[in-house]
């Protein structure tokens, strides 16, 4: 465990973070982001440990952290992460860094053949030490300040064993002769890239009780389902919380619609309506003829 931590929201906090991690041989990294409330993931908290504590990095204040940058490309800083992936694809995307000289402990886990590979699962396995990973904690609004004391222990603990566990894998990648694959491997996540979210032409029809509609409500659900996707693009705003699936159904499947049909049919919210219900509308008048 690390001897503490700093949320880092000063300048003379950025001046120790860089001073300590930049001559941290070894640091470990982590990041909470929110993929499932938004169309394109919005980073919320970067955790590095390094040699004295954990520094918290709050991308959502607007303070340079670009020096982090020259860390990320030193292959004289080992990064140790575990699952990795997203998180370099995510840093990239945000800040332009390049990543050099990775170990990633679930990549490691997986080439010495463990089944299970869960942090928390590792951490029990190598290191003999339980801790709970609690799914709500994942899921909750990384995306609100003040974050609450259990988040803010939440993200210290997902760095405070990287380090430790990182040792106890790569003693035993060494005596496995291993240690080609593993490097193979972490290159990759060094080389990953963010990939936007591509539209499916096709994906109204994998929506639960398409089969059941008529041409015309297809029809209009394919018009539906393409202007949801549109509009989460430009608000950045999960699809779900545009329209969920079953209300596109609900619309499509309205006879004779209209503004004062939509209003109170129950259908829309209040808020969804005033916001969206004009360009609804028009969707399906439009989607009434081939």
């Amino acid at each position: 465990m690390t001897n503490g931590w700093v949320w880092v929201d000063t300048l003379s906090k950025i001046d120790e973070a860089r001073e300590d991690i930049s001559r941290s041989p070894i640091i470990c990294v982590d990041t909470e982001y929110d993929s499932f409330r938004y169309f394109r993931a919005v980073l919320c908290l970067i955790q590095i440990e390094a040699d004295e504590k954990t520094y918290l990095f709050d991308p959502l204040n607007g303070l340079d952290y670009s020096f982090l940058g020259s860390v990320f490309a030193d292959p004289n800083i080992l990064k140790v992460m575990h699952a990795g992936n997203n998180d370099v694809r995510i840093l990239k995307r945000d800040y332009g860094f390049a990543f050099h000289n990775i170990f990633d402990t679930h990549r490691a886990a997986s080439i010495l053949g463990c089944h299970y590979l869960s942090l928390a699962a590792l951490v029990g396995r190598y290191l003999g030490i339980e801790f709970e990973k609690k799914k709500s904690m994942q899921r909750s609004r990384w995306d609100t300040r003040p974050l609450s004391w259990e988040q803010l222990q939440y993200a210290v603990e997902d760095t405070a064993y990287l380090k430790e566990l990182y040792r106890r894998l790569e003693e035993e990648i060494e005596e496995k002769g291993l240690k080609v694959d593993a490097l193979k491997s972490f290159e990759g996540i060094a080389d990953v890239m963010w990939g936007e979210n591509h539209f499916d032409l096709r994906g109204y029809k994998n929506i639960k009780g398409y089969q059941s509609l008529a041409a015309h409500q297809k029809r209009c659900l394919k018009h539906l389902y393409r202007w949801r996707f549109q509009k989460a693009n430009v608000t950045n705003l999960a699809l779900f919380r545009i329209l969920p699936d079953q209300t596109l159904l609900d619309l499509v499947r309205m006879e004779a619609p209209s503004m004062d049909m939509l209003t109170y049919s129950g259908v829309l919210s209040y808020e969804k309506m005033t916001r969206y219900g004009a360009e609804i509308m028009e969707i399906l008048r439009n989607s009434e003829e081939p």
